[in-house]
């Protein structure tokens, strides 16, 4: 049986797997009832379910994911000034500390850099897997997700369309603290890939136009890519929604990973993507968990999966199996597990690994 490493190592390079890697997201709600029925702590959840990555955030999206309240409208603010609530099980924007503010005031905003080891050392617990998982290091948000997350979605649009010159200067130095982080965290632990992030995209279309995005975002997200290339490292991207405008623009300065591929979006079809750039990159997503997965039967999720999985390895490989997003609460779990077998996990293999991860003890 191969390692993880070697499982998505094979994958990437399209060579033959003992199974399809898998990286999986659940929602708060999820891990907690899989907790309780495999009888682990939460955090152990990914693994006793076979992932086959571990990374963690060391940009601001540790702030949204990684600080976990306990009960509904609990609150935090980051390092960066962010204020997050707990709703619905996830942490979201409640104040964004330079929506209203001035240009002087916006140019005068300095990013947390006193906290740099603070965020670095969230790796430490991730890199202690090394030889037996996968490891990366998550940079994200790096540019336009990482402005309006800091003025306000309405202040951030409207810095792009009316002051571009103050849009291009902040989103350049959003890109910077991502660089610097990446930099760091490559001189000082050894990764297999490069996670990078930055939702541009929405339901129904890109939040910010091609042509825009082409002009402010693309040149300083090759510049977060290019930390990962110089080092020969495979470089991944997120980014949620209907982002087929610019996905050969991502290919062109370096993309090798595209994740979530959120299928039920426009242009975003998982196998269509993998016609026309699979010989570029890799993908990793394209489960639907809009429609099929919370309200499929288990015989259509089996019968849904084992298509995608046929189609996106029809070449060899290029994939790993995830989720179009975080796996929902309201889904059953006799379709969790449906996936997980077709995937070629059986459910007595996941409650195996449960049960030795409850004889090991609490750490990871």
């Amino acid at each position: 049986m191969m390692t993880s490493r070697e499982r998505v190592d094979c994958a990437l390079k399209k060579r033959p797997v003992d199974r399809v890697p898998i990286f999986m997201w659940f929602h708060p709600q999820t891990t907690a009832k899989l907790a309780a029925m495999l009888e682990i702590p939460a955090a152990r959840v990914p693994e006793a379910m076979g992932n086959d990555v571990r990374q963690t955030w060391v940009n601001n999206n540790y702030a949204m994911e990684g600080m976990v309240h306990e009960a509904e409208g609990q609150w935090h603010q980051d390092w960066w000034g962010i204020r997050w609530v707990k709703q619905y099980g996830f942490n979201q924007i409640e104040r964004f500390p330079l929506a209203g503010a001035t240009r002087e005031q916006v140019l005068a905003y300095r990013f947390p850099m006193e906290r740099f080891e603070d965020l670095l050392g969230l790796m430490l617990p991730v890199v202690s897997a090394r030889g037996q998982y996968w490891i990366g290091c998550d940079v994200s948000p790096c540019v336009f997700e990482m402005y309006w997350r800091l003025r306000g979605m309405e202040d951030a649009m409207l810095d792009i369309g009316g002051s571009p010159a103050l849009a291009e200067q902040m989103l350049g130095r959003c890109a910077d603290f991502s660089i610097a982080l990446g930099e760091a965290a490559c001189e000082r632990y050894s990764l297999d890939w490069f996670w990078t992030g930055d939702d541009v995209g929405g339901q129904r279309g890109m939040m910010i136009g091609p042509r825009a995005w082409r002009a402010l975002v693309k040149p300083h997200l090759a510049r977060v890519f290019e930390v990962g290339r110089k080092r020969g490292l495979p470089v991944a991207y997120h980014c949620c929604g209907a982002l087929r405008p610019i996905i050969g623009d991502l290919v062109e300065i370096g993309l090798d990973v595209l994740n979530p591929v959120q299928c039920n979006c426009p242009g975003m079809d998982a196998l269509e993507l993998k016609r026309e750039f699979g010989s570029q990159i890799a993908f990793m997503g394209g489960v639907d968990t809009q429609y099929l997965l919370p309200n499929g039967t288990p015989s259509e999720v089996r019968h849904a999966t084992a298509a995608l999985l046929d189609g996106m390895t029809a070449d060899g490989g290029g994939y790993i199996l995830a989720a179009s997003h975080t796996i929902s609460p309201e889904t059953p779990d006799e379709n969790i597990f449906a996936m997980y077998e077709v995937a070629g996990i059986a459910r007595a293999e996941i409650y195996d690994r449960a049960a030795s991860i409850r004889v090991s003890g609490p750490a990871a």
